[in-house]
């Protein structure tokens, strides 16, 4: 077991529902369990299971078992998978040093499709998010899952981009063998391929 970096290490994953952001929470939890880490992992969910707001908080450490909430404005980092709820989170677990990684490609939410709110260019979210944070990775994942022949790995993708920021102290191997457990193997391949390009994107 190696010495967290950050002891906890909170890390928000969010997104909206179906874009499989509580698999990814899971796989990261067991992940860094099965490493020796003390891990709890609290889900909620916005009013509808898909579509509506989903997040999850992985609370690590190397003593004993912390509560499932992380404190306001304490979080390691943000994972999202939609960048407007990078934003909403940011507001409530956010700091001048909070590490955020998010999709850069957005999901319009129903008010905003029927014309009742306005979604934000995404300059200005982006300047936003980089204005509240200590360091933003702004990443392609969904066409990066797109370039793979398949949008849902975005949620991997993003898991391999928290690899290969260095706030995990995870190999992809661990997160194979987690994955490995929810796939068959006939889909592993390209769950191996969507780690591997995540990892470059913080990086590239």
């Amino acid at each position: 077991m190696k010495t967290l970096a950050h002891d906890p290490l909170d890390i928000v994953i969010t997104g909206v529902g179906g874009q499989g952001n509580v698999l990814a929470s899971q796989v990261l939890g067991r992940a860094l369990l099965k490493a020796g880490y003390t891990v709890t992992v609290g889900e909620t969910y916005g009013m509808s299971q898909r579509g509506g707001a989903v997040m999850s908080q992985v609370r690590v450490t190397s003593g004993p078992a912390l509560g499932p909430l992380i404190p306001e404005n304490r979080a390691t980092a943000i994972v999202s998978l939609e960048p407007l709820e990078a934003l909403r989170v940011l507001g409530q677990y956010g700091h001048p040093g909070v590490v955020v990684l998010t999709n850069d490609r957005p999901l319009m939410p129903l008010n905003v499709l029927t014309g009742q709110d306005r979604y934000p260019e995404l300059d200005e979210l982006k300047a936003a998010l980089e204005s509240l944070s200590g360091r933003l990775y702004w990443l392609p994942a969904t066409e990066a899952a797109f370039a793979l022949g398949a949008p849902i790995l975005a949620n991997v993708i993003m898991l391999g981009a928290l690899l290969g920021s260095g706030l995990v102290p995870l190999g992809p191997e661990e997160l194979e063998a987690e994955l490995g457990g929810l796939f068959p193997e006939k889909k592993m391949a390209a769950n191996r391929q969507a780690l591997a390009r995540g990892m470059e994107l913080p990086t590239a």
